[in-house]
């Protein structure tokens, strides 16, 4: 499929017809030209952003569905999808017309639009909540919700620039990491490639460089190279498929950008794949390549013993050629090859798995699983949350004293793991052993490693609160919570009872008795709870998030009758019994207002500022020049609430300033200049670094100062650095 190809009705169903023609498969052709009418009877009129006819965009995901084998009923489906969400037509319609199984597939795609959302994200986790309690029932559901934003993310180039940002963020949070757990791999990774292209289009450019600089060498090499391994294998007897093969833009941006490691020492960018008939032959052909190259100890992955949760089955071992270049060698079967490219989907394209143990029903458990753990969360944008971190294309294997395996994303701590293995054996946790030795209770686990949980007999012994902190999965998240919302009952309600007055207050959310029952009630229904105690005890034990609730809550407080307006005169009156600081900033007719620095330009005693009357945060100081700062603020839209600020006479504040600091790479670079910022006794809150090509970089760094004169100083100071370009100021 091409992408941004804009496409008519009489073209798209010929390509279609061509696809179904081009099959190994038989289709029920009839029923689909059937479906192919109703969709373009129903769409009739309606045009893409992109231009087009609309219904080419169901026929194009149509296409995609083939490509992966899919039934005539997915075909169906997907060619109906939209028709439901955005025609005339009934679901009924479908399921008289097209029969109940294809009813179910398009109502489990078909998009929420029908209840009323606050925000965005809201509505994203409801759509996301209804599309995976589809896909429990259906495994289908998905693989069609994937091809259409396949399609969708191909053809993007109608959208504005801020709504293909948020498709690329969705795409990454969300449908890539499905993508990746149902071991869909050109999905998945032609996903997070046009999204990495759109969220961080410089990166991709570079990646892009790098791979075709001496891209003729290279290729040269590989044919070399699986030659030499054709001849070595022959004289054994073998003839196994060889061929090169090429790490996907994302595969590199995450060693690069998230791991930090410099395009060279990525060692699988090019790989050798091999596969033969069975087993066997496999771990024969391992150690036929281990004769023939240096392999690298450190480097051999064995995910034939150990598969990895998205059913992927390969061994992977990085060697040194004859000519000392790294490079990786993946070994498989033609079996498990079907499944790492094409995953659940090779159920449906070679019939894997039907007359075996591992049986399809077997294979998507984990979908009833992950379903299962959220079904006492009470916040919908969890759901989102856990997908991101549970369906993670970065997982780790630990064993348990019995040899169990247990996959976990990485960063998963030894809590996370006790959950793993039992809901009983993390509540009643209280230490643990990795390879024999005790742990602390934070400590993420690794590959590799075997894990011990020390457990105590005591009945009354349970999670602690502090572990929410700690935890990584979802599923353990959920455990605790829900283990304290059936033990602690009394004790989540005082304790949710309280933080929610304490962040009303903060916020100046002031209503009177009579109008806060009601408040308070209307709010714990649109929680699905009952009573204002239920609303208590949810926020107590962390099923519901105050950060996420307290800005609609602010909102919805503001249309009852009887509550303040937000005004300069309530502001600081509503700041006064707090006794807040004003953090050595002098606010014109205010006194001992809530005040913060903002984090855009981050003013220093010394800059020219002004102030900004926030709605529930006191006033936000920026510097005058800041670019979210009017030029005339008395002529912007909201002219009140821009006040006269000035600097206290004595300041003995520390701020935080952010520095760009443009560098020429070299060794014990970065220990000199943080001996340098010690030399001056500054604080360094936080440093990132990333490489420029043509050996250069570029530090960001945040250091607590107490003036202008004390920040130009820091910089003068690390401008004086071997090595140090340039030094400025960070922020707007």
């Amino acid at each position: 499929m091409e992408c941004d190809k804009v496409m008519y009705k009489d073209e798209a169903i010929a390509a279609l017809h061509n696809a179904i023609a081009n099959s190994e498969k038989k289709y029920d052709t009839q029923t689909i030209d059937r479906a192919i009418q109703l969709a373009c009877e129903a769409h009739e009129g309606q045009q893409r952003y992109a231009g087009g006819d609309y219904v080419c965009h169901p026929l194009q995901v149509a296409c995609i569905l083939l490509e992966l084998g899919m039934d005539n009923e997915t075909i169906i489906a997907a060619i109906l999808h939209d028709v439901v969400e955005d025609t005339a037509i009934e679901l009924d319609d479908i399921k008289r017309d097209f029969g109940e199984n294809v009813a179910l597939l398009v109502d489990g795609v078909t998009k929420i639009t029908q209840m009323p959302f606050s925000t965005r994200e809201e509505e994203q986790a409801e759509n996301v909540r209804k599309m995976l309690m589809a896909m429990s029932k259906d495994i289908r559901v998905i693989i069609i919700k994937l091809a259409d934003r396949l399609h969708n993310m191909r053809t993007n180039s109608g959208w504005n620039p801020q709504k293909r940002r948020d498709k690329a963020k969705e795409t990454m949070d969300i449908y890539a990491p499905i993508a990746h757990r149902l071991g869909i791999r050109a999905i998945k990774e032609e996903l997070e490639d046009i999204s990495l292209h759109l969220l961080d289009p410089m990166a991709c450019e570079e990646i892009e460089e790098n791979l075709s600089m001496r891209s003729d060498q290279r290729a040269e090499f590989l044919e070399m190279i699986q030659d030499q391994l054709r001849e070595r294998l022959g004289e054994y007897g073998m003839k196994p498929y060889v061929c090169g093969r090429i790490k996907s833009i994302a595969g590199i941006y995450r060693k690069m950008y998230i791991q930090g490691r410099a395009f060279d020492e990525i060692y699988d960018v090019f790989a050798v794949r091999i596969i033969v008939d069975t087993v066997n032959d496999c771990y024969n052909v391992l150690g036929i390549v281990h004769d023939q190259f240096h392999p690298i100890p450190s480097r051999f992955k064995d995910y034939i013993s150990t598969p990895k949760a998205n059913m992927y089955q390969s061994l992977h071992t990085t060697v040194i050629s004859h000519e000392k270049i790294a490079f990786e060698v993946q070994i498989r079967t033609w079996e498990m090859h079907h499944t790492a490219e094409y995953g659940i989907a090779a159920h449906w394209k070679y019939k894997l798995g039907i007359q075996k143990k591992d049986r399809l029903e077997d294979k998507v458990a984990w979908v009833r699983q992950f379903i299962e753990s959220q079904k006492d969360v009470d916040d919908a944008e969890d759901i989102v949350r856990s997908i991101r971190t549970d369906l993670s294309s970065d997982d780790v294997f630990v064993f348990s004293p019995r040899g169990r395996v247990v996959t976990l994303p990485r960063g998963s701590t030894v809590i996370d793991f006790a959950y793993a293995i039992h809901s009983e054996v993390g509540n009643r946790m209280v230490g643990a052993k990795v390879d024999g030795r005790i742990v602390s209770i934070d400590y993420e686990v690794k590959t590799g490693e075997v894990v011990e949980i020390l457990t105590t007999s005591s009945a009354n012994h349970g999670p602690s609160r502090d572990w929410l902190q700690l935890v990584k999965t979802s599923e353990a998240r959920n455990k605790i919570r829900s283990w304290y919302k059936r033990e602690r009952r009394e004790e989540n309600i005082e304790k949710g009872r309280e933080e929610l007055e304490r962040e009303m207050a903060r916020n100046f959310i002031r209503l009177s008795d009579e109008d806060l029952q009601e408040f308070l009630m209307a709010q714990a229904k649109r929680q699905h709870c009952s009573s204002i105690d239920d609303f208590y005890a949810a926020i107590g034990y962390g099923g519901i998030l105050l950060s996420r609730l307290i800005p609609r809550m602010k909102e919805e407080a503001a249309k009852y009758a009887r509550s303040e307006p937000v005004t300069p005169e309530s502001i600081a009156a509503a700041a006064k019994p707090h006794r807040h600081h004003n953090g050595g900033v002098v606010i014109e007719n205010m006194d001992n207002c809530l005040v913060k620095f903002a984090r855009c330009c981050n003013p220093v005693p010394g800059d020219e500022i002004i102030g900004f009357i926030t709605r529930g945060y006191g006033v936000s100081i920026h510097k005058r020049d800041c670019t979210n700062v009017p030029a005339d603020p008395s002529h912007s839209n909201e002219p009140e609430r821009w006040v006269n600020v000035s600097w206290e006479d004595s300041v003995r504040e520390e701020f935080k300033a952010e520095l760009r600091v443009f560098v020429r790479d070299r060794i014990e670079l970065l220990a000199d200049i943080t001996a340098q910022l010690a030399s001056m006794h500054v604080m360094i809150y936080s440093m990132q670094a990333r490489q420029i090509q043509g050996g250069h970089g570029e530090m960001t760094v945040t250091v607590g100062v107490n003036s202008l004169q004390h920040l130009q100083e820091v910089m003068t100071r690390l401008r004086r650095v071997n090595g140090v370009e340039e030094v400025e100021r960070g922020g707007a």
